[in-house]
């Protein structure tokens, strides 16, 4: 058994970004745990051909590790990954990370006064780790999710979901039909479309891809990051107050993202010139309401003669290929799932269970998706979540969410070890208070009003996974831990849990 003060659940930016801060203000009791083989989660995991980010490559980094060596604007998911684990070895993470060790099971221990968290190796077998504080940060793009088409399981060609691409197969000049058209397929679609000898993409929704500005950066600029204090941290700080202004139109006055539509319909047009096809990839919606995506290769793609836009529903997949509810059965060698994750139902939910013996799926199941600040919830005594409910971004980097979270969580624990907290609670008035005005600012917003159905609501009609306006004033919100807003026990009741032992 190992018993710590802080258990970290997840490896990736937030998990990573957690450790480290803790490390910098003296709280060297912790563990991550991580069902991965190293660091990097979701830039770890998706390594389909294409993957890239859609943020600019010097805002989605941290803001205490700039990296001057960014080979362009926008980096692909090597040279992400890559960064990421440079971090994680400079400040010696791995020495507190268990990798390969999945969470099974965490349970406050209302009597302790502790998570108790069943994990499971596949050398090691199964063990138990305590912790005062949980920590998660698995990250809502951790669980892939794969549609519910009858017969999916009795295709017998290949068939696999983005994130977890099998590079074992070659598809090259086979038929293939790619599920989705979302973030994922916008970048996976360009690159299979020349390759393959028929290209089938299955619609569901248009989304709105805008022309990605993308470049490699020059020689003088690369010594310019290295050599000219603060210019790298001025780059930053420009590309961040310009996607601010996004965050104005998404929130506030939808109709100041025309421009925007104007420049998706414009890049229809460049990409494609069959009638037909543009008139199949234009939306219906108002651009914002769902994800913008990025990028100057996705049209010309479906324009070629070797790919077909698909937009008559799946009734069903057969052994050899699928059938479209017109009764049409297209053979295919290969299909790809790009069907994204399960980000406000993931399976992780049901395995943490708070002091009332319910989980937090159960929970969230009667009441939607709610947490104070995304990170604290009634119920869950001593549970921090990193990126939860209300802190997704239609705009900018969630890394800037992260070190704004991160910035919460260090000031809690300097809280709870100077007033000798042993619980923390959110109050469940707090709770609602802070989420009605959520959804009261959200009622101007274009995900309220631009005329689409998405992952952004829930079953409530809630939008329960986007922060509403500007991210500095996510940031001003949690800069410091209001200890008013928590029920607390102090002193006699602490359970005392020392450093790390086997």
């Amino acid at each position: 058994m190992n018993v710590v003060k802080v258990a970290i659940v997840g490896a990736g930016f937030s998990g990573m970004g957690a450790a480290i801060k803790l490390q910098q203000n003296g709280f060297e009791d912790f563990l991550i745990i991580d069902r991965g083989v190293d660091f990097g989660g979701t830039w770890r995991d998706n390594t389909y051909p294409g993957a890239a980010c859609d943020v600019p490559s010097h805002l989605y980094s941290y803001s205490f590790e700039l990296n001057p060596n960014w080979s362009r604007s926008f980096s692909k998911q090597a040279e992400i990954h890559a960064y990421i684990n440079e971090v994680a070895a400079k400040y010696a993470l791995a020495r507190r990370t268990r990798f390969r060790t999945e969470v099974t099971h965490a349970e406050w221990d209302s009597a302790a006064g502790v998570w108790v968290i069943d994990v499971t190796h596949p050398d090691t077998g199964s063990a138990q780790v305590r912790a005062e504080i949980l920590v998660g940060a698995i990250g809502p793009l951790c669980e892939p999710k794969l549609p519910d088409i009858e017969g999916i399981d009795s295709y017998r060609g290949q068939i696999f979901h983005s994130a977890r691409w099998d590079h074992e197969s070659d598809v090259t000049g086979k038929r293939v039909a790619v599920i989705g058209t979302g973030a994922s397929a916008v970048q996976i679609i360009p690159e299979l479309a020349p390759t393959v000898g028929h290209l089938d993409v299955y619609q569901r929704t248009a989304p709105w891809v805008l022309p990605r500005a993308d470049r490699p950066y020059t020689a003088a600029e690369h010594w310019l990051f290295r050599n000219v204090p603060g210019a790298q941290r001025l780059s930053r700080s420009a590309i961040y107050w310009s996607h601010e202004l996004v965050s104005f139109g998404l929130t506030y006055r939808p109709n100041a993202l025309r421009p925007a539509q104007w420049a998706g319909a414009l890049n229809i047009r460049r990409g494609i010139s069959d009638p037909v096809k543009r008139a199949k990839v234009t939306p219906s919606f108002s651009v914002g309401c769902k994800r913008m995506l990025l990028s100057n290769t996705y049209y010309p793609a479906l324009g070629r003669d070797n790919v077909d836009v698909v937009t008559d529903p799946i009734a069903k997949v057969t052994a050899t290929g699928i059938v479209t509810r017109d009764g049409a059965h297209r053979e295919v060698d290969a299909i790809v799932v790009a069907t994204g994750f399960h980000v406000t139902d993931s399976p992780g939910f049901d395995h943490i269970v708070g002091r009332e013996g319910k989980s937090l799926a159960q929970v969230w199941a009667t009441d939607g998706m709610k947490a104070y600040k995304g990170a604290m919830v009634h119920g869950f005594p001593n549970m921090f979540l990193m990126i939860g409910p209300s802190t997704g971004l239609g705009h900018t980097s969630m890394v800037f969410m992260i070190e704004s979270q991160l910035n919460y969580l260090v000031d809690y624990l300097r809280t709870v070890t100077s007033e000798q907290i042993t619980r923390t609670e959110v109050r469940a008035e707090r709770q609602r208070d802070y989420n009605e005005r959520i959804q009261q600012t959200l009622g101007t917003s274009v995900w309220e009003n631009g005329g689409c159905a998405s992952w952004y609501k829930d079953s409530f009609g809630n939008i329960t996974t986007l922060w509403p306006g500007f991210t500095f004033n996510f940031r001003r919100a949690t800069r410091s831990f209001d200890l008013d807003a928590y029920d607390t026990a102090r002193g006699s009741d602490r359970i005392t849990i020392g450093a790390t032992t086997a």
